[in-house]
């Protein structure tokens, strides 16, 4: 699980949820129309954006918000280096003995084995991620676009609940209960949009700039592997691609294992 994601959102339901408590009729902000009126537009507005199947394979893309498994980038350049290691002792066959858990790494190495030339490799690699960061910026696209949607159908039920207490406005019973669906419909759009779409499209984003870093690695590694550069020069090249702080931890970590 993605705690970050977790806590945060449990944070902020709870912040806003005491603040609520704390106050003289709690229950005030109970109002299925403005529910409705939100929820509605919203899904209604996307699915008029993107076929039914994009949003359903959005669903499937937003688990990534909360449960993940990053790979580690100075794990990865270490398991490259190992590979590196293994082939400089006994050729590319130690690629099938060696035990790869990274699924696009075993991908890479599965190439390898199969003789395909360096430059059709990386090919196939870059077409697999390029299909897989557009499958990411899919899911981005529609919960920014929920995002967007939450408070504009947040204003238009302001505009209903105005337009009924305007309406009703020779019967004072009944401006109460539309005053409540003019502020709550924009109180609601803008706790789903800026506490929910967007901040789920921003961690997708950020899992993608991962993932993106993480095959880059793979690729360049696999690429000097196959071009037989020595292991530690092959380890310095992938820690270039990290920033200073994790390039640094990355070396340290490469110079006690050479040392151990």
């Amino acid at each position: 699980m993605d705690r970050s994601t977790i806590v945060g959102i449990l944070l902020g339901v709870a912040l806003i949820g005491v603040a609520i408590v704390l106050g003289p009729t709690p229950l005030s902000f109970l109002d299925a129309p403005s529910a409705l009126i939100v929820l509605g537009g919203t899904i209604a507005t996307t699915l008029i954006k993107f076929p039914a199947s994009t949003c359903l394979s959005a669903l499937k893309v937003a688990r990534h918000a909360f449960v993940t498994q990053p790979a580690s980038p100075t794990l990865l350049v270490r398991s490259i280096g190992q590979l590196a290691e293994a082939v400089r002792r006994d050729s590319l066959l130690a690629l099938e003995r060696a035990k790869v858990t990274d699924p696009f790494l075993k991908r890479a190495t599965d190439l390898c084995l199969d003789g395909v030339a360096p430059d059709l490799l990386e090919s196939m690699l870059r077409c697999e991620v390029g299909q897989s960061l557009e499958r990411h910026d899919r899911g981005q696209r529609i919960f920014r676009g929920m995002g967007a949607s939450a408070p504009a159908f947040g204003m238009i039920g302001t505009l209903i609940g105005l337009v009924q207490m305007l309406t009703q406005m020779d019967d004072p019973s009944k401006i109460g209960g539309s005053m409540a669906t003019a502020i709550l419909t924009t109180f609601y759009g803008a706790v789903l949009s800026y506490m929910l779409f967007n901040p789920i499209a921003d961690k997708l984003s950020e899992r993608s700039r991962e993932e993106l870093l993480a095959r880059e690695i793979v690729i360049q590694g696999i690429l000097s592997i196959l071009a037989g550069h020595h292991p530690r020069m092959l380890e310095r090249r992938l820690l270039g691609l990290l920033d200073p702080t994790t390039r640094q931890a990355g070396a340290a970590l490469m110079a006690r294992r050479r040392a151990a």
